[in-house]
């Protein structure tokens, strides 16, 4: 059995995020830069390439919006990242703009992901585990359906 998991977020920061704020970002997404202050040990979002088992590409990217800042990230994750991971994944929701699905966390063997969801009140999200059902859809729905 596999501990890998496989993390991705897709979300939106303000433009007016402190210029220490993006610098941990960016360090966490391996874009270098100076070190900020952190109690974390290496960058927890920097991978990139080939995945080594989820399959498709590890991506981390932080690009300039009209709204600010997006940022979209898949990587391989392990349990013992999970406790650095939730202190980070707090910390982009205290930050984001972005509310509703942000993402998902999904163990390798599982065929389906918890979702993970930014709430309106501000720095406050869950995850909610999905359940397979047994009826069959399309996969890409029909818009006249």
């Amino acid at each position: 059995m596999s501990d890998l998991h496989e993390l991705q977020l897709t979300l939106d920061l303000p433009g007016s995020l402190p210029g220490a704020d993006l610098v941990l970002l960016r360090w966490h997404l391996g874009e270098g830069g100076s070190d900020p202050e952190t109690t974390h040990t290496y960058p927890l979002l920097s991978g990139t390439g080939p995945a080594e088992r989820i399959g498709g590409v590890l991506v981390s990217v932080l690009a300039p919006s009209k709204h600010g800042w997006a940022l979209t990230v898949r990587q391989e994750v392990r349990p013992d990242e999970f406790d650095q991971l939730r202190e980070l994944v707090g910390w982009l929701v205290a930050r984001t703009s972005t509310f509703g699905t942000i993402g998902y966390l999904r163990h390798l063997e599982q065929e389906i992901p918890d979702m993970l969801v930014a709430d309106p009140a501000p720095g406050t999200a869950r995850r909610i585990t999905l359940t397979s059902g047994t009826s069959e859809v399309d996969l890409i729905p029909h818009p006249w359906d």
